[in-house]
Parts: C-alpha cells; structure tokens; sequence
C-alpha cells in the first residue's frame, strides 16, 4: 500500500505541482487543504502518513497548524515549505515539530528525499 500524503498550501498551482511530483514518485496524495484550519481538520479526518505544510497561509499559518497537528498526534510527519526561509522560522518549525524545512523553490529531486526519508520508499 502507498503511502499516504496530505498538501496544504493556499497556492492552487503549488498544490497541483506537489500532487504530480508526489504521484509520480509512488505516493498517493489524499488530500489538499488551501489554509491551515483546512489543513488542521482534513488532517484528523484523513490520519495522513505525511503531511506537507506552507508556512504562510490565511486563517491559520503553517506554523500554528503544525502545532495543531502535533498537538492532535504527537507522532505526526509534517515537512514544511516556505519562499522565506528566515532562520527564526526555521528553528521554530522544528522546535514546534516539524521533520524537515524546504525552501521554496523547490526540486523534485528534495522533496521526494526528504519524503522517502520520512516515510520510506
């Protein structure tokens, strides 16, 4: 059974281009959410292997999702992205849980090391 990925990020064409990316490498995409609440509740209604984080969203950012989440399942696999990297941001999505932290943009070739280092493959 593949393994199973939830995305959220309020950017349409961000989500579509993870979804392909992730497809084509073996994983199967349950879910996208556009904001974080989305994010939050899709993720306890879903129970992804691995969920997939932009930090900046409306509603509720990535950041106050991860601890959500966390909060939710403290065994949760959450990689976040951002196109700000700052090293403040960095090290409080890794203080609050998160398992890894790309920089948009993005290879394919990153995400799916670093998703196949979570979740194997």
């Amino acid at each position: 059974m593949s393994k199973r990925i939830l995305i959220a990020d309020d950017a349409a064409m961000m989500r579509n281009m993870l979804k392909d990316m992730l497809t084509k490498g073996g994983y199967d995409v349950i879910g996208e959410a556009a904001d974080g609440v989305e994010a939050v509740e899709k993720y306890k209604q879903l129970k992804p292997d691995l969920t997939i984080l932009d930090i900046t969203m409306p509603n509720l950012d990535g950041i106050g999702a991860l601890k959500e989440i966390i909060g939710f399942d403290q065994n949760a696999k959450c990689i976040m992205v951002s196109g700000m990297g700052s090293q403040a941001t960095v090290i409080e999505s890794i203080q609050s849980g998160a398992k890894d932290f790309i920089l948009k943009p993005f290879s394919k070739s990153r995400v799916l090391e670093a998703v196949s280092r979570l979740l194997g493959k």
